[in-house]
């Protein structure tokens, strides 16, 4: 099946092979082509250039884009978008002056969820978090990291790491596998940490590599929760595996876990939100990305990952969601985009590069995904008629997208 897209306002997001990431003052820079043509085969970009060079082109099926604009689907590298029922009483407490922490110190939190999934049944867990991807397809996304870390027993972690598999299986998806068994110290742990971290290593890990289930591991590398040695011994243990890492680290203190992820060359160290200039050190050179969550700060009301002095320092900067039921029950990678410009002072360029080439880099699907290139898979929005691409982030509230197509397959 091929697609001929012509008459493209602003086709976005132009690169040659082989750009995998941006950093620094490469990402002011948003390679567009004007009055454009886009040419799809199956799954595939096999051509794009001037409407000039298209008039002698067929294909099966023909759009008019007249007016729109085309570019590459956002790559959301940070979810948890697997999990059971929802949190909104805690919305509501929080409304009422109560912390996060204090909030999960009286056992809510991720507690609360490791509760409601332990107890959903694996197909009820599944449908729930279908329709969830369902959800952010339409908006835009077309390649997902999820995570696990809700389930906090083996067989829970593993159902989650399941679900996410058949997710993957079910929808032709480009999505990644993360186990983050390390997300919180359940009730049974509470005074045995080291255990846990064990049972983490020892089975979680043992048992997902062997059934293929896990890209990567993660970490709740905070205070409160899994320190720079837990966090260290289950990174040594997954690297002994062959297996990346991708950290949270600096959510709400900074004491060390980005020069740790950068020792175990994390493929990013995710959140943020506190930086210290030793972070930036750490980073420079490095083949890790600083991955930003500003939906989460939004709906928290804590800082903003400071994107702006990270660019400034010359690094690359990734944006995703964070999808999760307690910080940020959102998938939309459009309110992120809007949500980096306004608050944290990035330019629609820098933007929409971070949620989408450098999203992609930060799952290991820069080769594939994330831009307008041949030979990449064909993961497209096509907008609803707008002046320029600075308007997607600036009419923030507004659904400007027209349709989506999802491995060349308009999503329905």
């Amino acid at each position: 099946m091929s697609i001929l897209i012509i008459n493209i306002k602003s086709l976005v997001q132009v690169r040659p092979e082989g750009v995998s990431k941006l950093s620094g003052e490469e990402m002011k820079t948003l390679p567009t082509i004007e009055d454009a043509f886009l040419l799809i085969e199956d799954d595939t970009i096999i051509d794009y250039g001037k409407m000039t060079e298209a008039y002698s082109m067929s294909a099966d099926k023909i759009i008019d884009a007249t007016g729109k604009l085309v570019l590459p689907s956002w790559c959301d590298s940070h979810t948890h978008i697997v999990y059971a029922g929802d949190r909104s009483q805690e919305f509501v407490d929080r409304i009422n002056g109560l912390s996060y922490e204090e909030i999960a110190n009286r056992g809510g939190g991720i507690l609360n969820s490791a509760e409601k999934l332990q107890n959903c049944s694996e197909n009820d867990l599944f449908e729930q978090s279908l329709e969830r991807l369902i959800n952010v397809t339409k908006l835009g996304t077309g390649a997902i990291e999820i995570k696990s870390g809700y389930g906090l027993t083996v067989e829970a972690e593993l159902k989650m790491l399941r679900v996410i598999k058949k997710l993957k299986d079910e929808t032709g998806m480009a999505i990644k596998s993360t186990l983050l068994g390390a997300h919180a110290l359940p009730v049974d742990y509470k005074n045995n940490k080291s255990g846990y971290v064990d049972q983490v290593i020892e089975k979680m890990l043992t048992l997902a590599v062997k059934e293929n289930l896990a890209d990567y591991v993660d970490v709740f590398c905070e205070k409160g929760y899994f320190d720079l040695e837990d966090t260290e011994k289950i990174m040594a243990a997954a690297k002994a595996y062959g297996i990346k890492s991708k950290i949270h680290v600096n959510q709400f203190n900074a004491f060390g876990g980005v020069e740790l992820g950068v020792k175990y060359d994390a493929l990013s160290v995710d959140h943020l939100e506190e930086m210290n200039p030793e972070d930036y050190v750490a980073l420079k050179g490095s083949n890790t990305i600083p991955v930003a969550l500003p939906s989460c700060s939004y709906f928290l009301s804590i800082p903003y990952t400071p994107g702006r002095k990270i660019i400034d320092s010359g690094l690359p900067l990734a944006l995703a969601t964070d999808y999760n039921p307690g910080s940020t029950p959102s998938g939309n990678m459009n309110f992120v985009v809007s949500t980096a410009c306004i608050k944290m002072k990035l330019t629609p360029e820098e933007a929409i590069n971070a949620a989408t080439l450098n999203g992609a880099y930060a799952m290991g699907l820069s080769d594939s995904h994330g831009s307008i290139t041949i030979g990449k898979k064909a993961n497209i929005i096509i907008t609803k008629p707008v002046s320029n691409y600075n308007y997607l982030p600036y009419a923030f509230g507004d659904n400007l997208i027209d349709k989506v197509y999802l491995n060349g397959k308009i999503v329905a």
